[in-house]
């Protein structure tokens, strides 16, 4: 993909936040669903870490390296004529510099960043560390001249045994993360507690990001609460999955 496509379907990303609210982004693994995702009207696609991994028989949680990531997007980018974001989980252990060339030369124009390192043990980053790297990122794409969206997620709410005792903690996080340049935030794990959703949709002037199922969730609710952005993660993946092996059981042979 040629420079200027990037930076168009970029800067085309950055608008479609400001249009819609909240913006749903399916979130695909290959060629096949990024396709079928746009043909089902969707303006802009993600790459979520899970789905891609489950895909192509590697483990999540940076059990594939950066550039193998980017082998396996590069093909789903270029399939498809809308703006597409990366999970790009901790990064790979890479710099920022080097995650957001990586990045743009594949085509991506937007990046999902988590603060559990998979490289050293699953520990979390602390909240300047986070936000610093978060920054290194805004940095390099401002450098690249590529307006990059970046989704700052923290995995506070996942971690804790009683999510609402984080809060604070996480409404911290979020706005140094704002602060650092982040275009959204993800605090994970909270999409069926309306009253942590709402607190953090209250606390950050970007818009946050929730995971979210493609049926059993209401998108309507969503907007009330002021969530701003919409991935599937891994659950899109997963309601395939059982709607496929529903369809296939039938003539499974009996054992």
């Amino acid at each position: 993909m040629d420079f200027r496509t990037t930076v168009e379907r970029a800067e085309r990303l950055k608008h479609l936040h400001a249009d819609h609210t909240p913006l749903v982004l399916p979130t695909v693994w290959d060629v096949w669903s990024a396709r079928t995702a746009v043909a089902a009207g969707f303006p802009a696609l993600t790459i979520g870490s899970h789905p891609l991994a489950d895909s192509r028989g590697a483990e999540d949680q940076e059990g594939q390296t950066f550039e193998e990531v980017l082998t396996a997007v590069r093909p789903i980018i270029a399939a498809v004529d809308v703006p597409v974001s990366v999970d790009l989980e901790s990064g790979y252990g890479q710099k920022p510099a080097d995650l957001v060339a990586g990045l743009v030369e594949a085509g991506g124009v937007g990046l999902n960043i988590e603060d559990t390192v998979h490289s050293e043990g699953g520990r979390v980053r602390s909240t300047q560390e986070h936000a610093s790297y978060v920054a290194g990122l805004r940095a390099a794409a401002d450098d690249a001249g590529v307006p990059v969206w970046v989704n700052g997620r923290t995995d506070l709410f996942a971690h804790a045994e009683n999510p609402s005792a984080v809060l604070d903690e996480v409404i911290e996080r979020l706005r140094a993360l704002e602060q650092a340049g982040a275009d959204s935030v993800y605090p994970v794990k909270i999409q069926d507690d309306d009253e942590l959703l709402a607190a953090v949709t209250a606390a950050v002037a970007v818009p946050v990001n929730t995971t979210a199922h493609p049926v059993k969730h209401d998108l309507e609710r969503f907007r009330r609460l002021g969530v701003g952005r919409i991935t599937y993660g891994p659950l899109l993946q997963f309601a395939l999955t059982d709607a496929m092996k529903d369809m296939l059981k039938p003539w499974a042979p009996s054992s």
